[in-house]
């Protein structure tokens, strides 16, 4: 695979911030532009729904994963399967509601039998992902898995070296930590995960929510 571009390096950042009460409309005028949308492989190849975004428009959290599944592409929302329940406990569990977050995918189309997005296909989508980034201005972007961070970042790396430092993209921090999906096949790594998100808590001031006895 070449190595990708760093949203960086894409494009330069917008010179003006879109004004929280226009990012609605601002985020649905990207959404018409991909429309019914034919530009990579992944449009014929078995995709029902495009999988555009979800959440608050003026979040300072967003979460970035790799691609919409099977319950994602019948949904038209990213991560509502069992890897949504569990990223929703995570954002729980940051003393955070789901809908105060924004949640959106590398690519906004379903992968066949969930196999990791190709280069072209990535590529060719990325700068929808850019554009929703440049509208909500998040404080903080979490990358969840290596593919997200791959092309956020335009690195190759193991997501073990990407783990435990800060990174940048469009103005944002970035952390980068385990797919949901990938922790439901090694729940070992919860407590890995947890570092990850207790270092965002941090830096954004957040507490957990205390736990009744």
């Amino acid at each position: 695979m070449p190595k990708p571009l760093s949203f960086d390096v894409l494009a330069p950042l917008p010179a003006q911030i879109v004004p929280a009460a226009n990012r609605i409309a601002a985020l649905e005028i990207v959404r018409a532009e991909i429309g019914d949308c034919s530009r990579c492989p992944l449009a014929y190849a078995g995709r029902h729904t495009i999988v555009f975004g979800d959440g608050d428009p003026n979040a300072r959290l967003m979460f970035v994963g790799e691609g919409p599944g099977a319950d994602e592409d019948a949904s038209g929302l990213p991560f509502v399967g069992k890897a949504g329940q569990l990223l929703n406990n995570m954002i729980a569990a940051m003393g955070l509601k789901r809908e105060k977050v924004y949640i959106a995918n590398i690519v906004k189309c379903r992968p066949p039998g969930n196999r990791v997005p190709e280069f072209v296909e990535a590529t060719t989508c990325s700068q929808f992902l850019l554009r929703q980034i440049d509208i909500v201005r998040p404080e903080v972007i979490v990358a969840l898995g290596a593919t997200a961070a791959t092309y956020l970042l335009g690195v190759k790396q193991s997501l073990a070296s990407l783990r435990g430092q800060w990174h940048s993209a469009r103005g944002a921090k970035v952390a980068v930590t385990y797919h949901p999906a990938f922790l439901l096949r090694d729940p070992r790594q919860k407590v890995e995960a947890w570092k990850d998100l207790q270092r965002v808590m941090a830096e954004m001031g957040l507490t957990s929510p205390k736990r009744s006895s």
